[in-house]
């Protein structure tokens, strides 16, 4: 696989800068590729081999720091009401629109970007010409009760120490991160140790942890934050743009996570990564990429379609 040039950049948005890298030639013949992603406050960092697709099959491929994280503006000092599912589709626009690809883009949202993608998808962007929603919760309330379903299949005594921490709100405490890890070597990244980029993304939240504590919550299944009733379950037969959902057999995202959108998309099809889990991107990830780019190929000349009445 040659390599792909690069150039990064940032958007203005509100006074602030959102940093962005794209890999490839803008100006190709097939759909430029926007990658978000998950979080949300993580880093583009754990999902950079997506930009390998360049040299698969040609196509520019995007990655960005949404606000807030990585290497574009930090702000520590907002509070809960500034985080929101608005903020972030509207960066994306100022992204789009930046790049001047506004008119015709496939986007591939992972995790939480994944939701971001599905709230993109049901407003009905002209330009959107194919979706990959990764290893996404479709609604809060089935993902932290799934999350809690496969932490009841952790060994007893990880379990106590979780319980005892959450109970007595010492979640920065060693025992209780050291805990977590046994949940996430499980469900969120079975390659160990991890790849120096997965463990960038989780060394810069470290650092840095705003956006996650405020929307999320301390960790994968604690979810106290501003997003823990979010759901677009009802609200996904609006999405127009042909779907691949993604997702891993020891994924967090677990098949009851993501079978509304299985249900509920009106063109999406599924593929299901056997030796991965969170991440088939790093866990599977010449298969996955293939799998992505196919897809995407499929779709590299869609004429804008005509929203639905």
């Amino acid at each position: 696989m040659g390599a792909v040039g690069s150039v990064e950049g940032c958007v203005p948005f509100r006074g602030h800068q959102t940093w962005y890298r794209v890999t490839g030639d803008l100006k190709g013949p097939r759909l430029p590729l926007v990658v978000a992603h998950g979080g949300p406050g993580c880093t583009h960092d754990y999902v950079d081999s997506f930009k390998d697709i360049a040299a698969l099959d040609g196509r520019a491929v995007i990655h960005y720091d949404q606000l807030g994280n990585g290497k574009s503006t930090h702000l520590p000092e907002k509070g809960p009401e500034f985080w929101t599912v608005d903020l972030f589709l509207a960066e994306l626009d100022a992204l789009l629109a930046h790049l001047g690809i506004a008119e015709r883009y496939a986007f591939l949202g992972q995790s939480w970007g994944g939701m971001l993608g599905a709230e993109h998808a049901v407003r009905r962007p002209q330009g959107l010409k194919a979706l990959v929603i990764a290893n996404s919760p479709a609604n809060m309330h089935t993902w932290v009760a799934e999350a809690n379903r496969l932490r009841r299949e952790l060994p007893i005594e990880v379990q106590e120490t979780l319980n005892r921490h959450e109970a007595a709100g010492t979640l920065t405490d060693p025992d209780y991160i050291r805990a977590s890890m046994a949940f996430y070597d499980r469900h969120v990244c079975r390659v160990t140790p991890w790849p120096a980029e997965v463990a960038r993304t989780f060394a810069a939240m470290d650092a840095d942890n705003t956006v996650y504590r405020h929307m999320n919550g301390p960790t994968e299944f604690h979810v106290i934050g501003t997003m823990r009733d979010w759901t677009i379950e009802d609200r996904l037969a609006r999405i127009a743009a042909p779907t691949l959902l993604i997702s891993g057999a020891h994924d967090e995202a677990t098949p009851e996570v993501v079978r509304p959108y299985r249900e509920k998309v009106p063109d999406i099809r599924w593929v299901l990564f056997p030796d991965s889990s969170h991440m088939p991107h790093v866990e599977e990830k010449e298969a996955c990429l293939k799998v992505v780019s196919d897809f995407l190929q499929q779709h590299d000349s869609n004429e804008p379609a005509s929203p639905a009445p």
